[in-house]
């Protein structure tokens, strides 16, 4: 028997499709090929990933295989990972997505923990209410009332698609009570009464040349409205940091994601608006050292 027709005999056990699925991702250029290899796999086989380990000599299922394979299929033709298995884990926390949200990124990590940590400047034994603008998935929103009981947080977005996936979320967490969904264009359809602690945000923030130039995965299957603003990129900020001051109460807190590439720029839209205490304006440096988050004090 040929080498080719012992390979062939051989039983398709969890460690050689992890093994042959690992070596197909990374012939097509993936950086997470041996990560993706055992999320779907683990997906087909209805287990957790550190199952897969002590499985490595068991064959799967007729049906298994098969939706293994096409997951492999699809995610080979650019399909991101957390689309194929309809969840995304961030902050600790399963959330569902579907190709009308964007996938929850470590990134926006950062804009969850700079609003825990100015929420422990509200002393007051009172909720403390931050609105989430561009809510997606409910990413953001679901993250900071997990992790703060005494919050009350409004979600917005305009795409129903999103909202759709965001009450989804909400609900599977627990958080109706505490999380407010609704349509909305950035801050639009709040009343300015000054009466927020928190604004927080990851809106689009993509400028054109940037975008063109993203990986095709993100570009082709990720909602192009949830990322690009605009040829500059700092577009939907320009708008927002102003609805921002109506909204915040003196004191409170605007923290937005960004681009690095535009994050200077969105520094000195704040820094000239007369609403934000200049001094206050800083960029928090993501974990690449890049500067991920604008943090602007009320007045």
């Amino acid at each position: 028997m040929s080498t080719e027709q012992t390979k062939r005999a051989e039983p398709w056990t969890v460690l050689r499709l992890l093994t042959w699925t690992t070596d197909f991702f990374k012939q097509r250029g993936s950086d997470t090929a041996r990560l993706d290899a055992e999320i779907l796999l683990a997906e087909a086989r209805g287990c957790s990933r550190i199952e897969l380990y002590t499985a490595f000599d068991t064959e799967l299922t007729d049906e298994a295989r098969v939706a293994f394979r096409e997951m492999v299929r699809r995610r080979g033709e650019g399909m991101p990972v957390a689309y194929l298995v309809g969840y995304k884990e961030f902050y600790s926390l399963k959330l569902r997505v579907d190709p009308s949200v964007l996938i929850p990124r470590p990134e926006t990590e950062h804009l969850v923990i700079e609003a825990l940590d100015r929420a422990k400047e509200i002393e007051d034994d009172r909720p403390v209410r931050i609105l989430d603008v561009g809510t997606g998935s409910g990413a953001i929103a679901i993250a900071i009332a997990k992790n703060l009981p005494r919050a009350e947080v409004t979600a917005i977005d305009r795409s129903e698609a999103a909202l759709e996936i965001a009450r989804y979320n909400v609900t599977q967490h627990e958080l109706d009570d505490r999380v407010d969904v609704r349509s909305g264009d950035l801050l639009d359809g709040i009343e300015a009464d000054g009466s927020w602690d928190l604004v927080c945000s990851n809106p689009p923030y993509v400028a054109q040349a940037e975008y063109d130039a993203l990986e095709a995965e993100v570009r082709e299957q990720e909602p192009r409205e949830a990322l690009l603003a605009g040829p500059q990129g700092t577009e939907v900020i320009e708008r927002l940091v102003p609805q921002a001051a109506a909204r915040l109460r003196p004191g409170g807190y605007l923290m937005v994601e960004l681009s690095p590439m535009i994050a200077e720029a969105c520094a000195a839209i704040v820094k000239a608006s007369d609403a934000y205490d200049a001094a206050s304006v800083r960029l928090v440096k993501d974990l690449a050292g890049h500067q991920r988050i604008l943090v602007a004090r009320r007045k």
